[in-house]
């Protein structure tokens, strides 16, 4: 009995030890998750009209622009920060003097219909925007007819410059067109060809059909391609459907007839807010409000003071106007430059609403209140002077808290609402002693401050505050000719801290752009833009289709 007691007992203890290494070995499930998968339909309520799919002739329809994105390519684009990355040029370099610029091409980038895109169908696209009946602004035509282009073979081209000129990447952003298809067009034709109805681009999204009700086009309908170079984007279909306004394409949400609304304007933005499946991404616009002063007018001669010019943004409640004119939809400026991007100094000086400092600059410059005025003089001199704004309900707002704040510290304004034309028209005539606009940068990647600040501009050009500063106009024309975005960016910060320091025209803030998706569109991101249609930038990583994805993992325990 001895024996078979321990006879069992070594069966026991054996059969533990092996029972210990079965469960050692059993997997180990790791937690389920969603991966993204290929498919699913976006159907996004298009704030616009429908007008030509040709990226040659959409230059003045943003709906258009906003659809081109996906169907078309360019040599280059830019990320968020302003940097420039591949597109269909994968690579690309630049002579030692910034004078010429080789480019080459992706060798698996493929027209929509099969066809291989080549430098014949860049050279062909060129030719299109240089000619006489092209709808691009004149300077951009002038630029180009500067450049000489010169095709080496099919899959490199090379630009020579005139002279040295740091954002000729920016010129690099156009559409390509297929020469194969277009080539016998002439080019006073091209705005009626069928093909603006049925494009073949080289984009992730080829087009498939348009929607038309009671013979209206009423939307677009884009498929992924499957020759597209790049990323493909998981979503197999984008349908956009047009709407005159945002609070319709909001109602059209409301309705489930959309999934997502181009824009969310001020007015629309409380509405969009409550809708609990409804995402909101904003960004701010390339685009700053701001306060013109004609530092060259002697019927203004105190606006030459930089410390008067200082007291009157010290003077403005900026934070104010955004919250009850824009619905907290701006932030506030301290720069010419757009936030966000490389060229953006990140020091620069944040000047409060601090009206008591400004009445005490004011004071110690000698502009005092005299007996029973509300405005204070200097020799006699009132602090005085006009306002011009477009006519427009926002601009009127505007302008009158900004009256009302100067009229706290003592300073006179007197407004005069006219035309948005009637205001460019005064700016470059520089008949105006101070003026409330918008300087738009969209679709300038490059921040390139010069036009707006250089005295070379100060007469004719758009210097339109006429600021004459030496130094600043230095570092803005070495930021023209060097290349070494690094060396640009110094460049550009030594700018805005004499900018800051000197203030020739008010900063205000820079407006917000919002759009919505629904929440079940996921893997949506926003970032810096510098138009609208780059909210599609991150187009490839949206989904709406997922698939569980579960590992399992072994692990084998030996003891000794």
């Amino acid at each position: 009995m001895k024996r078979l007691r321990w006879q069992i007992l070594v069966i026991v203890i054996t059969l533990a030890i092996v029972g210990t290494l079965l469960l050692a070995q059993q997997p180990t499930l790791a937690p389920i998750s969603a991966e993204p998968a290929s498919g699913g339909i976006y159907t996004e309520g298009l704030v616009g009209s429908f007008g030509r799919l040709n990226p040659l002739l959409d230059w003045n329809n943003p709906a258009d622009r906003d659809i081109d994105r996906l169907i078309f390519s360019s040599l280059i684009r830019f990320d968020s920060q302003g940097m420039p990355i591949p597109d269909l040029a994968e690579s690309w370099g630049v002579s030692m003097d910034g004078m010429v610029y080789n480019l080459s091409l992706r060798p698996n980038a493929f027209w929509h219909d099969g066809q291989p895109v080549t430098s014949d169908d860049v050279i062909f696209s060129l030719s299109l925007m240089r000619s006489e009946y092209s709808v691009l602004p004149e300077d951009i035509r002038l630029v180009w007819d500067s450049i000489q282009v010169i095709r080496l073979d099919d899959l490199t081209i090379q630009f020579r410059l005139p002279e040295p000129f740091a954002p000729f990447l920016d010129y690099l952003t156009f559409g390509i067109v297929p020469q194969h298809i277009l080539g016998e067009v002439p080019a006073d034709q091209l705005i009626n060809v069928e093909f603006n109805l049925a494009p073949v681009g080289s984009g992730p999204y080829r087009f498939e059909q348009l929607l038309v009700e009671d013979n209206q086009i009423t939307g677009v309908v884009l498929v992924v391609s499957d020759t597209y170079y790049g990323k493909i984007p998981y979503i197999e279909q984008v349908v956009f459907q047009y709407y005159p306004t945002d609070e319709e394409a909001m109602a059209a949400y409301r309705n489930g007839d959309v999934s997502g609304i181009s824009q969310v304007g001020a007015d629309t933005l409380p509405a969009a807010l409550a809708e609990q499946n409804l995402d909101l991404y904003s960004s701010r616009l390339p685009r700053l409000t701001i306060v013109l002063l004609n530092l060259g007018s002697d019927e203004v001669s105190f606006l030459q003071d930089k410390n008067v010019r200082r007291a009157l943004l010290l003077g403005l409640n900026r934070q104010w106007m955004i919250d009850h004119h824009f619905n907290g939809q701006a932030i506030i400026a301290n720069s010419p430059l757009l936030p966000g991007t490389w060229a953006y100094y990140e020091g620069m000086e944040q000047i409060p609403y601090n009206p008591d400092m400004a009445i005490n600059m004011l004071n110690g410059l000698g502009y005092l209140l005299r007996g029973e005025s509300q405005v204070r003089e200097l020799d006699g001199a009132p602090l005085s002077f006009t306002l011009i704004h477009p006519d427009q309900e926002i601009y009127v707002l505007m302008a009158e808290t900004i009256r009302d704040n100067w009229a706290s510290i003592g300073v006179q304004v007197e407004l005069q609402a006219v035309s948005y034309e009637e205001v460019l028209a005064r700016l470059a005539a520089r008949d105006y002693q101070a003026a409330l606009v918008d300087l738009d940068f969209t679709r300038s990647y490059d921040p390139d401050p010069y036009p707006f600040w250089h005295q070379a501009e100060a007469s004719g050009g758009q210097n339109y505050s006429q600021w004459d500063n030496r130094t600043a106009s230095e570092y803005l024309e070495q930021g023209r000719v060097i290349v070494d975005l690094n060396i640009r960016a110094r460049l550009y910060r030594n700018f805005q801290v004499i900018f800051g320091r000197e203030l020739p025209a008010l900063p205000l803030f820079y407006p917000v752009f919002t759009y919505g998706v629904d929440v079940r569109v996921r893997g949506v991101q926003m970032a810096p833009i510098f138009e609208p249609r780059d909210r599609f930038s991150t187009i490839a990583d949206w989904y709406l289709v997922t698939r569980r994805a579960v590992e399992q993992t072994r692990e084998l325990i030996v003891t000794p």
